[in-house]
């Protein structure tokens, strides 16, 4: 009788997890059978849920109307250019107001998490003007300037870093080691599992990232995924199938990462940086 109440429990425990997971699929789901539809089923009053038949010439169609395969090079560039500056500075930030001792430590970090306060909106305009005067307009070099630093990376990492012992520190200085010693060989390695998860949520961030790359970049060309997808949105009219196959198109890559780093990922957020 007594592990009645604990079975109640988990059973309302998984239906609430069931209901959470269906409404998370849903949209994503709805999109695929979207993309299947003639134009007159997708805006068809009240909706229709399946296409009477599947029309799979959608994704030809979107496929050669866009440069899908431009588009996927350069958000892997501005990918690949804000993970890799983002987590080495938002690293070496973290690791200075975590173990050393400087003046002015504690204004800086308030100024860090200041900004993670601010809509981010604000910094369009002096982010701009900055690219503007670097000649970057219209660039995939323009589409990684934002993410090069990340307030919210150094918040994260330096949770990590404050969960790893300072005796580490000490015993390394001793043995001869120099700050940048101890930050390369002892406490990178043990953040790597943070380190893992900044980059997962910097790749995601960037690739969602719409605004930023339609104001500097004007080139179709140039554009990624996100911002390409742009173009099937009509001014009178949206072919909304060919939207929708354009947005099933555009969503594989990042399911693939999610499948490849799938344990990295949880085990970023269920760890703390400590063993």
């Amino acid at each position: 009788m007594l592990n009645e109440p604990k079975k109640t429990s988990k059973f309302f425990i998984h239906l609430t997890l069931m209901v959470g997971a269906i409404a998370m699929i849903l949209p994503f789901l709805w999109m695929f059978l979207t993309s299947g539809k003639t134009q007159a089923e997708s805006t068809m009053i009240p909706p229709a849920i399946f296409p009477e038949n599947f029309k799979w010439g959608n994704y030809s169609r979107v496929w050669n109307a866009l440069p899908f395969v431009k588009f996927y090079w350069n958000t892997g560039l501005m990918i690949a250019g804000r993970v890799l500056f983002s987590t080495v500075f938002s690293a070496m930030a973290a690791f200075s107001v975590a173990k050393l001792e400087f003046p002015g430590k504690n204004l800086f970090f308030w100024l860090v998490l200041t900004q993670m306060m601010i809509p981010s909106q604000i910094f369009i305009t002096p982010q701009y003007l900055l690219v503007q005067k670097l000649g970057l307009l219209n660039s995939v070099t323009a589409l990684i300037i934002p993410g090069i630093v990340s307030a919210f990376g150094t918040f994260l990492l330096r949770q990590f870093f404050m969960q790893l012992p300072d005796d580490m520190m000490e015993a390394a200085k001793l043995d001869g080691a120099n700050i940048g010693q101890i930050f390369l060989k002892i406490y990178m390695p043990l953040a790597r599992s943070g380190l893992v998860s900044l980059g997962i949520f910097t790749a995601l961030f960037a690739y969602k990232d719409l605004m930023w790359p339609l104001i500097v970049n004007i080139s179709q060309d140039k554009m990624t995924l996100s911002a390409g997808l742009s173009n099937l949105q009509g001014q009178f009219m949206t072919n909304y199938p060919e939207l929708m196959a354009g947005s099933v198109i555009s969503i594989l890559p990042m399911i693939i990462l999610y499948i490849i780093f799938q344990k990295q990922f949880i085990e970023g957020i269920a760890n703390t940086g400590g063993k």
